[in-house]
């Protein structure tokens, strides 16, 4: 006996296949909402300022190198100094330091875009520098990272968080 497919049945199963395939195509992958990259990612998306945004994606990844001033390396300080004079014309002190002392003394709820944040990992005096983006972070050149968008509120960071201010 000779068996024949319904088309009522044969269409349905056919346009189920075609628009699983086409589904499949068609999705987009995401980074979990939840993970450091992810947040570090929507920092820089609500930047306010599109050349703070430029500039910080063009010096992303640049290695460590104390007392280094460009692409070829740079340290903390150099970071601050370049980023603070391009994107808000003030020229800063070269040593981090000095720019905490050039700072204005400003509470860490009340920082904005370009503030600096200042820490001290190796006793009292700071010994580095960061510049505040927004939700917690914040960039900066990391001695084993290079230039990155860290998360301000790691116990790594806040344990040695010794000032923030304001410059602009």
């Amino acid at each position: 006996m000779k068996r024949t497919l319904n088309p009522v049945l044969y269409t349905s199963s056919l346009i189920v296949i075609m628009l699983f395939v086409a589904s499949c195509g068609t999705r987009k992958y995401t980074v979990k909402g939840n993970t450091n990259a992810s947040k570090a990612a929507d920092a820089m998306a609500n930047l306010k300022s599109k050349p703070l945004y430029k500039f910080i994606t063009d010096w992303t990844g640049v290695k460590y190198r104390f007392g280094g001033l460009d692409k070829n390396g740079i340290d903390c300080s150099g970071f601050a100094y370049l980023l603070e004079k391009e994107i808000y014309g003030v020229t800063l002190p070269r040593i981090s330091r000095d720019q905490a002392n050039f700072a204005r003394k400003k509470n860490y709820g009340a920082l904005q875009e370009g503030d600096l944040v200042f820490f001290s990992f190796g006793g009292n005096d700071v010994d580095h520098v960061g510049v505040y983006l927004n939700n917690g972070f914040f960039v900066h050149a990391s001695t084993t990272r290079g230039v990155i968008v860290d998360d301000l509120n790691l116990p790594a960071y806040q344990n040695v968080l010794v000032k923030s201010g304001s410059v602009n």
